[in-house]
């Protein structure tokens, strides 16, 4: 297998953790550098967060945002060093923006900045306690849907993530997102309420999305060099200004995960990295298809783990 065969994909919100990037910060040049500059891009140290914490600093959005894009860009830096070549890529929420420098269709010190304002705007979108978000598992994403429908009542619950087969992430009013959980568990289903500070991927964050197209408008955005897989489609993204229009759709719109996922296995992708924090794209996929390889990079084991595997296969 060739090494130009390999999607990259790339975490969002909620695969951060104090400490994360600090070891391989210290065995690599490359990704002092990256923090570096996306400190310099900040104004303030997102590095220091990201290896030290405190963790309720770098849990606000507006924080978690930056630093889970830095770290999987700083982790894919250490890759590309060592002479990995993505074919493809895909990157959940947030991780669509990360998924995009890679493709050299967005600067990453442009990037870095565009996700602590996005971040800023979601977690301004709705008053804190009025929005909520949770998972449903062992469910269909039709019964999902339909128990979205009957639940809201005057308020709103929507599907927010299509994650994969037996898991959708629900999102919406506080009280509506309780309801369908309800509904979820007498539907045979579970119920689990997620640590999240708004109702993101839902209707509720359309303001927010509007908001960051002014943003988006004074940003260049090139046609991606390696083809980049859309959260809202679940297809390719093929030009520049495509790229914004659907970056500002996703902040409202489900994230059609397990359909972007599909779309690249059908055309015969197996191998898949994820770069970045956590491993929970990973646990996606093999729920998608178990027969597809997946590795992580995300410590300085697991990127000596995976090059080693990268060889053995190659």
């Amino acid at each position: 297998m060739s090494k130009s065969e390999i999607v990259l994909l790339f975490p969002g919100q909620g695969a951060q953790y104090v400490g994360m990037g600090r070891d391989l910060a210290r065995e690599y040049a490359v990704v002092q550098e990256t923090f570096a500059m996306a400190d310099e891009a900040l104004g303030f140290s997102i590095s220091d967060l990201c290896f030290n914490g405190p963790e309720d600093q770098l849990t606000l959005t507006e924080n978690t945002q930056p630093a889970v894009l830095t770290m999987s860009l700083a982790c894919w830096a250490v890759l590309e060093e060592a002479g990995v070549r993505p074919a493809a890529a895909a990157g959940l929420s947030l991780g669509e923006y990360a998924a995009l420098v890679v493709a050299q269709s967005l600067d990453f010190r442009t990037a870095v900045r565009l996700v602590h304002k996005r971040g800023w705007l979601m977690e301004q979108a709705v008053p804190a306690g009025e929005g909520s978000m949770a998972a449903l598992l062992g469910l269909t994403r039709e019964e999902v849907n339909e128990i979205c429908r009957c639940a809201c009542g005057s308020k709103v619950v929507e599907p927010a993530n299509y994650n994969c087969p037996g898991q959708v992430v629900i999102s919406g009013h506080t009280q509506a997102v309780a309801a369908a959980g309800k509904m979820a568990i007498a539907a045979g289903g579970k119920y689990i309420p997620l640590k999240v500070s708004g109702p993101f991927h839902s209707s509720l964050l359309q303001p927010a999305g509007e908001k960051l197209a002014a943003a988006l408008a004074r940003v260049d955005v090139k046609i991606p060099a390696v083809p980049v897989v859309a959260n809202v489609t679940g297809d390719y993204v093929t030009t520049g200004e495509e790229a914004k229009d659907l970056l500002v759709r996703q902040v409202s719109s489900p994230v059609m995960w397990e359909d972007s996922m599909r779309r690249l296995l059908a055309a015969d992708y197996n191998t898949f990295i994820e770069v970045g924090p956590g491993r929970a794209l990973n646990g996606f996929m093999k729920r998608i298809d178990g027969k597809a390889r997946c590795f992580n990079v995300e410590d300085v084991s697991s990127l000596r783990k995976t090059l080693a595997e990268l060889k053995g296969v190659g």
